[in-house]
């Protein structure tokens, strides 16, 4: 795969494939990690005098311009961390695009409008994909692909524009995949995975494929719940996925034959509504009360969870152990960060909501690994998918 460094881009248009996909509220930018990620392959652009169109997606307006999903807030973050002014496009082909492209000067930088405001990027249609690609294509003369949170799209930015110009991995997709290979090609063992967030069934693909690499499988959040219904227990009204028992069953099984070591909560932090203000109680996991709701695993848990992370050599963590945003229940997920931080681990922090918690709670970034900025194409690549975006780079 080719880098920034293999290519001559002084004095030429390069558009760069970002992922600048921050969580917004009332307009304003609550996480800026992404933004923040971006920087580095940027600020080397810009220093090697290429004129920088950078382009992104935010949200999921479906092909329509919706001023909540609007990137400005996004270029006035960029501009400050880059301590330079970025143009704004309103659009993203259109004659804004093409001015603000156009009118570059050697080491200057422009941010297109959101990419999905255009229906063309996301289309399952080759044709009409491949003609938004065209537009996008010819606003510059080299393509750098550095938005690792979307490489897992068969999008029109990420997947069809390499195929049309001169391109190169940023140096955000060279550093993730690295770090995935040592997730899935050079493992130093123990190797400990822990996974949370809601749904079983966003995680089936890469619990398949650890139950073969992994040695022990750490589970927590809203996904527990269908595991401990799956050994018979109550879980009262907690996320439930009825239709992945049998999966689950069949997960449990297959780790016993194999010798992977599953972790599941001893205690659930258990509470009367799905709310910060609801009472709660600390149960046991086999008898949370059919009128209860759990929100976060409960102290015992985290203690045993974090001893199931010491003495590891390398632990991937997706997903968080509860309602973190809640005070009440943000304990769990505090427990096995810091439990990953104590092990001495090599530590990956899988993107997305877990990446967001780290911040939320106050965590030192520096004291992990590396966390990750795509949470959805690092489970993919875990699962042992090809990945539309790093084929593109790759041709």
């Amino acid at each position: 795969m080719r880098t920034i460094d293999d290519l001559d881009v002084a004095g030429k248009r390069v558009l760069v494939r970002a992922d600048l996909n921050v969580p917004l509220q009332d307009g304003k930018i609550t996480d800026d990690g992404r933004i923040r990620a971006s920087v580095p392959t940027i600020t080397a652009l810009r220093e090697k005098g290429a004129k920088v169109i950078v382009c992104a997606h935010l949200g999921r307006p479906k092909g329509e311009a919706k001023p909540e999903f609007s990137l400005a807030p996004v270029a006035k973050r960029l501009g400050e961390l880059l301590g330079a002014d970025v143009t704004f496009a309103t659009d993203v082909v259109g004659e804004s695009a093409q001015a603000a492209a156009g009118g570059l000067d050697d080491g200057q930088v422009a941010l297109l409008e959101n990419l999905r405001f255009e229906a063309g990027e996301t289309s399952k249609d080759d044709a009409e994909r491949g003609a938004f690609a065209d537009r996008l294509a010819a606003l510059a003369e080299v393509y750098v692909g550095d938005g690792f949170g979307a490489v897992h799209r068969k999008h029109a930015s990420v997947y069809d524009v390499p195929r049309r110009l001169p391109h190169a991995a940023g140096g955000l997709i060279v550093t993730e995949v690295a770090v995935l290979k040592k997730l899935t090609e050079e493992v130093e063992r123990p190797y400990a995975v822990v996974l949370g967030g809601s749904k079983v069934s966003d995680k089936l693909g890469v619990i398949d494929n650890l139950l073969g690499k992994a040695d022990r499988i750490l589970i927590g959040g809203g996904m527990v719940f269908t595991f401990l219904k799956a050994q018979g227990h109550e879980v009262g009204k907690s996320l439930l996925e009825e239709d992945q028992l049998d999966t689950v069953r069949d997960y449990l099984r297959r780790a016993d034959e194999t010798g992977v070591e599953f972790v599941l909560p001893v205690d659930i932090v258990a509470a009367t509504a799905f709310a910060a203000d609801a009472g709660h109680d600390v149960v046991a996991a086999d008898a949370i009360p059919a009128d209860r709701i759990g929100l976060d695993i409960g102290p015992e848990s985290g203690k045993l969870f974090a001893s199931r992370l010491a003495g590891t050599r390398t632990v991937f963590w997706n997903g968080p152990m509860g309602v973190f945003e809640m005070e009440p229940y943000s304990h769990g997920t505090r427990a096995v960060a810091q439990g990953l931080i104590d092990s001495g681990a090599f530590t990956v922090v899988g993107g997305g909501d877990s990446a967001a918690a780290v911040r939320t709670l106050g965590f030192d970034e520096g004291a992990f690994s590396h966390i990750s900025t795509g949470g959805g194409a690092s489970l993919e690549y875990l699962e042992g998918k090809t990945l539309p975006g790093l084929q593109a780079l790759e041709d």
